[in-house]
């Protein structure tokens, strides 16, 4: 068959695919992510509620399976994959994700640990709940437009007539194209009691609403710790985060968790900080247990290891680190009465729910007046046949038509005529009568009623007032999650957390490095490979870190805690640091943070600086003392008090300098002051260098070793080589000029 070329329509492309774009976007926004304002529900949750309904699984039925349910709403309404229809038929029934359920199940429908665990169609059973029934209880009563399902075979409901704003009490997660929502749940009665202000005060402002409407109502007995101008600014704006902290007290030395943030697992808490007691991180705590049963849905323990620990710190640690405390993201987008997704603002809300109401209420209202309307016309026809009763039988009975007959001779409409024709012999009793005369009063007086309603706005807002109340009293209840300010969660940092042990930290000459515990450790006397020995050891605490420095004049930091037993010879530096080529670790350093110690090269440059000045991250480490061309680092020195203690300096031709530490600058990091005289061009060609240095006070004397026999110098010999720093200093005797360390005694 040929084809007509005239039939087929060329576009470009990127026309064709634009618009396709653009078709696909409007209907994943307006008909699957995004919740309308009316019913607070999306399409698919829609059709399942009406689906159930047409089942007759109102919350007073028996239980059908859900299968049953699922298959309806797909052949029927929603032509799409059966598990994402399901699971979103378990969401509603979850007690732990909707805060106010809108489907009551029976059998396995998940978790608060997993909310996926839930049993496959086939085996639970489901049926809505009573809260449903704020969303239906109008449905047939000419509140809502009907339109054709997806194959034009049937009618369903645009929207559900809701007594209640049920975007706002349930809240409600999407993500769209280019767009998404996070729509928080509230409570009731607070929702109802703002609403009820707002219909006595119109022009309410956001504070006012904010009095009844506070913050987010979750699901959960967790605390919302966020400030209220934070929130007062999420419902002012429709963006921002909700911040939610578990609940916790102790027992007997024991912390008791008991109650989590909205959709934590209470498992995936526990392996959080089983994590960190794995990685050693987390050594204030002995043991985890869970406890949680069907009495206590949450009841996590977690058992310090002694009553020495700083509960509230531990705790906040965990908040700072864990899902227990965890932030909510909020963005109010939803579908508002003109058709469009926009991001309103809690009054917006509210107002325009409320317009919703109204206009349903109308509806309502209307369907009933023309309902009576027309039940009063056929009870005057019926009246006419009880003043007429033989003769309209007469005619029913000559007459092959009476129909026209009966309009004619009684001025009969058609829709009366067609009641009396219908009436039943043994309902032309006397008593009939009198029923349908009582009918007509009681239809009358409601007619009435339901006219100076419409025609009153007053009254509109009254009967919207009252069953605002009455829906509050039926379905609403306390609010779950207490709203309560706290200072911000911060981790405990490492030096915190670790247990406080005496260390001694050993270097070896050829660079290897291990921890001893306690202070009384003679590091001379431990095992050592072959051709290595001791090089310099520290003292300090194990939750502080150890610093290395080395012959370029970088200081390196690792936690102490971290290094090899002692118990061993150690492992080398080189395999936790990375120093530059040629370098040599020369000494080690480890202590408080203010430590002070003499930083200072053979140069004879050098200064003071505190050891926190020191600390780093970088495997590489980090520059601290400036050492000129052809000069190298000395080991450092502690200082033990400043102002009362000396440093004596001694050159490689032994020439000894001593002068008061005070002299000497503090600074960071550089290249310090000069120490002693010496020529830089006898340092560059190493004819002469500083040998060493030592910091002693006036009552210690000062070993000289050399090549020989070591001498001594005492404090009355050595207060003879006192001078001002930056001079040559004066010569050692002769037999003790070839130096090679100084050491106090």
């Amino acid at each position: 068959m040929a084809t007509n070329v005239n039939m087929i329509e060329t576009i470009p492309v990127r026309e064709y695919a634009e618009k396709a774009y653009l078709d696909y976007s409007m209907y994943v926004i307006l008909d699957r992510a995004l919740p309308h304002i009316g019913d607070g529900l999306k399409p698919v949750q829609r059709r399942i509620i009406y689906a159930m309904s047409e089942l007759g699984l109102k919350s007073i039925s028996k239980f059908k399976k859900s299968a049953r349910t699922v298959g309806d709403v797909l052949g029927k309404f929603h032509p799409h994959g059966d598990t994402a229809c399901y699971e979103a038929l378990v969401l509603m029934a979850q007690p732990f994700s909707y805060r106010y359920p809108l489907v009551e199940g029976q059998g396995n429908f998940g978790s608060p640990d997993d909310p996926k665990s839930f049993a496959a169609m086939r085996y639970t059973e489901s049926r809505l709940s009573a809260y449903a029934d704020s969303l239906l209880a109008e449905l047939e009563e000419g509140t809502v437009n009907w339109v054709p399902n997806f194959d034009g075979t049937m009618q369903e409901p645009a929207l559900l007539p809701a007594r209640l704003p049920n975007v706002l009490l349930n809240g409600t997660t999407g993500i769209a194209v280019g767009m998404a929502t996070d729509i928080p749940p509230h409570n009731l009665r607070e929702v109802v009691n703002a609403l009820i202000h707002l219909l006595d005060e119109p022009n309410a402002t956001l504070a006012d609403i904010c009095k009844f409407v506070p913050a987010p109502d979750y699901p959960t007995e967790a605390e919302i710790i966020t400030p209220k101008s934070d929130l007062r600014n999420i419902y002012k704006t429709g963006n921002g985060s909700v911040r939610m902290r578990a609940v916790y007290s102790e027992e007997e030395d024991e912390i008791i968790i008991t109650a989590l943030p909205y959709q934590v697992s209470g498992g995936k808490v526990l392996e959080q900080i089983a994590q960190q007691m794995q990685d050693k991180k987390l050594p204030l705590i002995s043991d985890l247990r869970d406890e949680s049963d069907h009495e206590n849905p949450t009841r996590l323990v977690i058992i310090p290891r002694s009553n020495r620990v700083d509960v509230p710190a531990l705790m906040d640690h965990l908040f700072a680190t864990t899902d227990l405390e965890r932030t909510y993201r909020v963005n109010l987008n939803m579908i508002g009465l003109d058709g469009r997704p926009q991001v309103k603002g809690l009054l917006q809300i509210l107002t325009e729910w409320l317009q919703y109401r109204l206009s349903t209420v109308k509806l309502r209202l209307q369907y009933r007046l023309d309902k009576i309307n027309t039940r009063l016309h056929i009870l005057e026809g019926l009246i006419i046949v009880y003043l007429n009763l033989d003769e309209i039988i007469r005619i029913i009975r000559k007459e092959d038509e009476p129909k026209p007959v009966l309009m004619k001779r009684f001025k009969l409409s058609e829709d009366q005529t067609d009641a009396i024709l219908d009436t039943k012999l043994r309902h032309l009793a006397k008593l009939e009568e009198m029923q349908i005369k009582r009918e007509q009063d009681n239809l009358s007086k409601e007619k009435d009623e339901i006219e100076k309603t419409l025609g009153s706005p007053a009254k509109l807002k009254k009967l919207i007032r009252q069953e605002l109340t009455l829906s509050a009293e039926k379905f609403g209840d306390k609010r779950k999650s207490p709203l309560v300010e706290r200072k911000e969660a911060t981790a405990m940092k490492e030096t915190e957390i670790l247990p406080t042990e005496p260390l001694t930290v050993v270097l070896s000459t050829k660079g290897w490095i291990r921890a001893a515990k306690g202070h009384e450790i003679d590091a001379s006397t431990l095992s050592y490979k072959a051709g290595d020995g001791l090089l310099s050891s520290a003292i300090g605490r194990s939750n502080q870190p150890a610093v290395f420095l080395d012959s370029t004049g970088r200081a390196y930091s690792l936690p102490a805690h971290t290094l090899p037993s002692a118990r061993g010879q150690g492992e080398p530096l080189t395999g936790k640091l990375n120093p530059p080529a040629g370098a040599e670790f020369i000494g080690t350093m480890f202590g408080e943070a203010n430590q002070l110690y003499v930083l200072a090269s053979d140069a004879g440059y050098g200064f003071i600086v505190k050891l926190e000045e020191l600390y780093g991250k970088n495997r590489a480490g980090k520059a601290a003392l400036s050492v000129s061309k052809g000069a190298r680092a000395l080991a450092p020195r502690m200082i033990n008090d400043k102002d009362k203690e000396y440093i004596a300096v001694v050159s490689s031709i032994g020439n000894l300098l001593i002068f008061p530490l005070s002299e000497l600058p503090e600074l960071a990091k550089g290249k310090g002051n000069k120490m002693i005289s010496i020529p830089s061009s006898k340092v560059a060609s190493r004819e002469e260098f500083v040998r060493d240095m030592v910091v002693v006070n006036a009552q210690q004397n000062i070993l000289i070793i050399g090549d020989g026999k070591p001498f001594t110098l005492k404090p009355n010999d050595w207060k003879n080589f006192i001078g001002s720093r930056a001079q040559r200093g004066n010569k050692l005797p002769r037999g003790c000029r070839s130096v090679v360390a100084l050491q106090v005694e």
